[in-house]
């Protein structure tokens, strides 16, 4: 019982720390593709959105390749900083973290472009900055449509499965998330174990989507009639 909780603490921490990550960056690049026009922007979009077409164990693979000691980069961290992001929690949050992505960018992109760029202008012309702009006019506007994406990205990074085992592994009370978890236990005959996993995930990812749906533009506007 108590690997249970202990993963589901992990899962639920794994979870948090990726869709803060990507929060920031989701709606970083969300809003400056929205708002910029530049040649390639529509490969650049592509490209960020793989992570939501593309196998889980491809980008774990890709991940192993970047941050392993044998990389530039992964030997870069640990001569530098003594950072090892292999078999630890946190490669598992970034490999979390590149997963839901795609479900934080998109949606943050769309609710952006809907907004009434009147709306900015005018708030220009009235003199006020535009991180106030951002800040003030366009989020508060765009909010409900980010919020669904982030709840969204939330539910995905807690159930990932695939680039976690391929960076992470399978380390019981290090880096076993619930998905993780539940494979092992099914692999190790613990029905009852894995039943218990199964329906702690499920009900989480269940009120999540949920939420979502109640945030959505669409349903908003339905109920606003």
């Amino acid at each position: 019982m108590d690997a249970v909780w202990v993963a589901l603490s992990l899962s639920l921490k794994v979870a948090g720390w990726a869709t803060a990550l990507n929060i920031v960056l989701g709606i970083s690049v969300g809003y400056f593709l929205a708002r910029t026009r530049f040649f390639g922007r529509d490969v650049l979009d592509t490209l960020l959105t793989l992570p939501m077409v593309m196998p889980p164990t491809v980008l774990g693979y890709y991940l192993l390749v970047l941050m392993g000691r044998r990389s530039t980069f992964g030997a870069w961290l640990y001569d530098s900083f003594g950072i090892n992001l292999i078999f630890t929690w946190q490669g598992a949050v970034i490999a979390a973290t590149v997963v839901a992505f795609p479900l934080v960018f998109k949606p943050a992109r769309a609710a952006f472009e809907a907004v009434d760029s009147e709306l900015e202008q005018a708030a220009r012309v009235l003199g006020v900055s535009e991180l106030a702009i951002f800040f003030r006019v366009t989020l508060p506007l765009a909010w409900r449509g980010i919020l669904a994406g982030v709840l969204l990205a939330f539910a995905r990074a807690l159930g990932e499965f695939g680039a976690t085992l391929m960076v992470a592994g399978s380390i019981p009370g290090k880096t076993q998330t619930l998905s993780i978890a539940v494979y092992e236990a099914v692999q190790a005959g613990k029905d009852d174990t894995a039943n218990m996993l199964v329906v702690i995930t499920s009900i989480v990812c269940v009120v999540v989507l949920l939420t979502a749906s109640r945030l959505a533009p669409g349903r908003v506007s339905e109920r606003s009639r």
